[in-house]
């Protein structure tokens, strides 16, 4: 799967059982709907951030959807503190430029424990210690 920014070939990254597609150019994140599901605890979960979302008008480049090559929406998260993200019209999944996916966890106190920033410290790092070793 190519990224819808940079257009690379991303890379999956995998641990207890979720996997996210990165851009190892950009650092940008692809969830799919399984994957939210994984990495929010519930599908429940899911469905409380994705009716947070607002869609939005926005002179940001429509980026296409990495599965359907369809240009995705842009959505709005958080009120005070905002952060624009790019959804797919079917579905697909969500896309988080680079550091857009913490931001989201601490607007939506979805992630009380940190159980989640944990997860994802720990893709990270063995990706950090993959690049040391190469």
């Amino acid at each position: 799967m190519n990224c819808p920014v940079c257009k690379e070939a991303m890379i999956v990254l995998e641990l207890n059982d979720v996997e996210i597609d990165y851009c190892y150019s950009c650092g940008g994140i692809w969830l799919d709907a399984g994957e939210l599901d994984l990495l929010l605890g519930s599908a429940q979960n899911r469905e409380n951030l994705l009716n947070s979302f607002e869609k939005i008008k926005s002179k940001e480049k429509k980026r296409k959807c990495p599965i359907c090559n369809k240009k995705m929406a842009k959505i709005q998260v958080g009120t005070d503190e905002k952060v624009i993200l790019d959804k797919c019209k079917k579905n697909h999944g969500i896309w988080f430029d680079l550091g857009e996916l913490e931001q989201v966890l601490r607007i939506g106190q979805l992630d009380d424990n940190s159980n989640i920033l944990k997860l994802l410290e720990d893709m990270f790092s063995n990706i950090v210690n993959i690049s040391k070793n190469e």
